[in-house]
Order: structure tokens, then sequence, then C-alpha cells
């Protein structure tokens, strides 16, 4: 579906200010609506879609709407254009959303969009990062860059281990998962002691007054099941003679939260309280659990099973969820969001930027319910998600508004401008944790946080065409059938690279990853002035164990002039750097402050 006003929804998740109603459709938006109502897309029918005060529906607009099978649906103003998306199988554990669709299905849709004009495709989509000529979203996101739209793809949700972060092509802009400052609080209380959850379970413990007995659900195995399920709280693992009545503690891991819920309720339990383990940490998710229930995070969870396993008749209630703003920290990243390093090509960093992707609240199909689960017959307007695949239309969103506001950049520059302008610290100014609460690093959430009312006057940016992405997949020794992939069509010519070709580490990127580092190494950027006349300063703060200087540090600009400097990184303590540090260059001018992460990794030279 392309659209332009869910830009605005998503301005207003990350505060940007609220744009000129007239620019509603001066950038086009699309995300796929499936023939079948899946969860991963969108629910064409809900009220959120409707089209007040949108003006007319531009004439060069070349798309249109396929109702497929249902009659009594019509499009409007605002899904002007509906494609429907039948090939992608959607898999879904917990807030694990993927999918898995033919590369001709990906190609066909990417140049669907190239012929109907839009400007930014947000794409929740993704799989284990390969060889780029191997991946179709790669391929055909190529083709849309060069035809000046926008791509938005999520990072995916394999998280916290290093190393799986997908869609990771230099022509991408990937989107991280953080949480944001809202929150859905419902407590567990036992003990004199209150420890806050979170929850949207619609159900509560009644009476409210009263409390209920308690038990860890591994001490509840059925007979026939081993304990290791019982405390994943599986399917028919718990035995309801141990269970009726009484509140069920279910330790967070393999399968869906909502579904250990519903294991609970089949045995007769009264309510749930779900505990994170380790690697989840201080990840807790709002879910539309199926009865009472709230999700604690780690350390509360040690605190509630030390009491459950130290009192002979444990006893708690659960609070019925409530709505609270202005929460602190925030953000902080996901666990589930998915880490660099990029794989495919380490000189590239990869997530690029982070955004909301935690408890998002959003338009529901009413074609499934909101746990998914078959025996949940609820039916809602509105559901809690979380996952990359909703901080990719929120990165897309703020695009869109960009691409209002500066028509005439290229996504690179828009990209550019939101990367220089992230933020890497959270609403106490403290650096941005990860679910661990310890600091957090680029390879979580590249640039930092989305700030859409700072990317609208960056400053500088660091623009790309196709030809520097061409020129980029020279470096990678491609030879002329696979570059053909990438440079044909349109009737235009083969693409010769150069004889040599350019650095990876020199593609003129907001960030600047330098891998393999044994002594020295230097990176050109270009940057052009997009405000006002001025000079710019460069300040470095060095990645442990590596000098870094910039030259010229001082950058004089004409409006709308580039001008091109050299980092040079030296080791200093290649022990230091030896498993990736981090730093930063900033150019301000006083008023604009124009950041890019750096991240290096030395080697120990090899011996002749």
């Amino acid at each position: 579906m392309a659209t332009a006003t869910a830009c605005r929804e998503a301005g207003r998740r990350v505060g940007v200010p609220e744009q000129r109603p007239q620019a509603a459709h001066d950038a086009f938006v699309a995300i796929p609506r499936p023939r079948r109502r899946r969860r991963s897309s969108v629910w064409p029918e809900s009220e959120s879609f409707r089209d007040d005060g949108l003006g007319p529906i531009p004439s060069w607009w070349r798309g249109e709407c396929q109702k497929g099978q249902d009659d009594a649906f019509s499009c409007n103003r605002y899904k002007f254009e509906l494609q429907e998306a039948d090939r992608c199988a959607l898999l879904q554990q917990g807030v694990r959303v993927g999918a898995t669709c033919f590369d001709a299905d990906i190609l066909a849709a990417f140049d669907a969009a190239i012929h109907d004009g839009v400007h930014v495709l947000s794409v929740s989509l993704g799989g284990d990062a390969g060889d780029y000529f191997a991946d179709g979203l790669a391929i055909g996101s190529f083709h849309a860059v060069r035809h000046g739209i926008a791509v938005v793809c999520s990072a995916g949700n394999s998280g916290p281990a290093p190393g799986t972060v997908s869609n990771v092509a230099p022509w991408l802009f990937t989107a991280a998962a953080s949480t944001m400052d809202r929150e859905f609080p419902a407590y567990v209380v036992f003990n004199d002691t209150k420890l806050k959850g979170q929850s949207l379970s619609a159900s509560a413990l009644s009476p409210a007054s009263s409390s209920f007995p308690m038990i860890d659900s591994s001490l509840a195995a059925s007979p026939n099941r081993t304990q290791n399920e019982s405390q994943l709280c599986f399917l028919g693992s718990l035995d309801p003679e141990k269970v009726k009545g009484k509140i069920v503690v279910c330790l967070r891991g393999v399968n869906p939260r909502v579904e250990k819920g519903e294991a609970v309720l089949e045995a007769g339990g009264a309510g749930m309280v779900l505990a994170n383990d380790v690697t989840t940490g201080n990840e807790i998710i709002a879910d539309a659990h199926v009865l009472p229930a709230t999700h604690i995070k780690f350390s509360d969870g040690q605190i509630l099973f030390s009491y459950l396993k130290n009192t002979k008749s444990p006893a708690g209630t659960i609070t019925r969820p409530e709505t609270r703003l202005g929460t602190k920290p925030a953000p902080f990243m996901a666990a589930f969001s998915s880490q660099g390093p990029n794989t495919v090509t380490p000189g590239i960093l990869k997530p690029d930027i982070t955004a909301p992707g935690v408890s998002v609240v959003a338009a529901w199909t009413r074609a499934s319910a909101p746990t998914d689960l078959a025996f949940d017959k609820r039916r809602v307007a509105f559901n809690s998600e979380s996952g990359t695949s909703m901080s990719c239309p929120h990165v897309a969103g703020v695009v869109g508004l960009l691409r209002t506001l500066r028509p005439d950049w290229s996504p690179a520059a828009i990209r550019s401008a939101l990367m220089t302008t992230a933020v890497e610290v959270d609403n106490e100014r403290h650096a941005i944790l990860n679910s661990s609460f310890a600091a957090a690093n680029p390879f979580g959430f590249g640039a930092g946080h989305v700030s859409p009312a700072r990317a609208m006057n960056p400053g500088l940016v660091y623009d790309l065409a196709a030809v520097d992405y061409l020129n980029f997949l020279c470096s990678l020794r491609y030879n002329g059938t696979v570059m053909a992939m990438f440079a044909g069509g349109g009737g235009a010519a083969p693409f010769r690279c150069p004889a040599s070709p350019p650095k990876v580490q020199d593609l003129n990127y907001p960030s600047i990853t330098v891998v393999n580092l044994t002594s020295s190494a230097t990176v050109r950027r270009t940057v052009k002035n997009v405000g006002k006349p001025g000079v710019y300063k460069a300040y470095v703060t060095s990645p442990a164990g590596v000098r870094v200087t910039v030259s010229p540090d001082t950058l004089p600009f004409l409006q709308g002039e580039k001008k091109t400097f050299q980092v040079r990184f030296e080791v200093t303590n290649a022990s230091l750097a030896m498993d990736y540090s981090f730093g930063a260059l900033v150019w301000t001018n006083g008023k604009q402050f124009v950041r890019s992460p750096l991240v290096v990794k030395t080697t120990t030279p090899t011996m002749a």
C-alpha cells in the first residue's frame, strides 16, 4: 500500500513536529497488502486509514487498487494503491517476526514500486546476511535506489548475538529496535514486595484484593513431560492438579510469550508471571495475554524465584495494567534486535540507526486474535507488537517526512541526515543501554536513536549515487555477469569497473569502519553543505588503542559546496582494539553537530 500520512503518525512517536496538512501526498511510502490478512502487514479496512483532510491523488501516480475477492473494499485518498502479496510465507515466534519469499516475488514488488512512482519503501523483511548477488532483496533494492527510492529495512530479530544483522547492503537503510518512553506497568505483589512488569492483559484477577497461591512452573510438570518443558510453560506441560487457581511463574524463551499464557490458562491457572532469562535481561514487553499476566525483568525474576523457593506457601497478586508516559531510562536497546558486525562486508557498519520497536501500538487485523493463537477468539482494533518490523516503518515514516521537506535529496543524503543527527544518549542524558543495562555500542544502535527534528537541518551530508555503489561492488571483485545484475536494465550500457576500484572503506558512508588495521590506514570522505555558509571544525573521540587525526580539520563552506577530507587511523595499543573499539567524528559549526561513528578492529601483522 502506498501512503504518506503514516509518515506523520511515525513522526509523532519519535518527536517530529507536525507538518503542514497539504504535504501529505508529497512523499509516498509503500507497504505491502497481503491477500490473506497476515499480521506483519496492514489491515486496510482499519479506521486508521481514513482519508479525512487529505488532498486529491496526484495525477502522475501510476499505481492501481487491487481489491482481490473483497467486493466491499474500496480504496481512498489514504490507501490509494493496494497491491496484494500472496506468496510470502510468514513465520512468527514471540517477537521474532520474519518472512521467507521467493526472490522472484521480491524483485516483482520492487519493479512495481519503481513503475508506480513510490518514493520510500518500508521493507520489514529479511533473512541471514549473504552475498549481495544471491540476495533478491539486495538486487531489487539496488534498482529502487537507482530510481531515487529510499529503501528502509529491518535489521532482524536474532539478537543479542553478534554478527546477526541482516539487510547489510550499503544502499539499504537498516533499522534496529529500541524502547520508547511509554510503558504499560502491571505489578506482581507478594510478601510486601512490588515488582514492576508490563502487560496488556484485558482481564484482571478477581477479587483484586485477594492473594493467590503462586508456583514455579518448573515444579508443576504434568506426567510424561520434562521439568525443562514445564519451566518454559510449553502447551500441555503443566499439571492441572498443581497449578489450578494459582499464579504460575514461567521462564521466557523458546516458545512464544503469549503461548505460555495459553498453557497456564488451559491447565487452570489463575494468572501468569513471565520472568526473563539472563539473555533477555531487562527487556520486558507488553503483550495482550489471554489471562491476567505480567512480564518482569531478569533481576526481578531472581527475586521472585528466590521467594518461591524459600517460602512454604507463597502467595501474591498481579495488578491491572496501566499506561505510563515519560518513563526512564528510554530508549534502551531491545534484546531481540540483531547486532553487528556486518558479516558480508565488515567495512560497512550495520545496523544504521535504531527506532521504537518494543510494545508499539498500531492498527490490527480483525481476521485474527491479538495473540494470533487459534483458541483466542478476541478481536481488537489495535494491538501491541514488538520487533524490528515495527522500528523499520518508524524510520520509513521519518524518511518520508524528510523527502517531503527536501525533495531534491537523494536516498543517501536522507539517510546521512538521519544518521549524523541520531542521538546516543537516553532521556536521562546517559549513554543508551542494552537490555542488560550495560552501555550499548554502534553494533546495536548504529549511529544512534532517530531524531527527526534534528535531521531536518543536518548541516552537512555524506551523499552517494548509483555509480558509487557500483564501484563498491567492483571493490568486492564481482565479475561482469554479476555486475550486470545490478547495472543492467533500461537499455543501460554495460558497467565497466575501474582498473583500480576504490577501497570498501572509502565508500562515502556516514559511518567509518576500519577492520584488520595493522599499523595505519587512511580513509576519505566527502561532505556537502546543505545549510547556510559557514565553517565547520572536526572533533574526534578516538577508539581505544587507536589515534585518529582528521585532515584538514577545518572546512569553510559556501552554500551547496562539497569538501573532501581524510581520516587517519594509527594503532597505539593493538590489544585494546583487537575485539573492536568505538569512537566518533563530529563536524560542527557551533549549531549543527554532524556525528559519524568510528569503528576499528586491529589485527596482528602476518609474517612473510
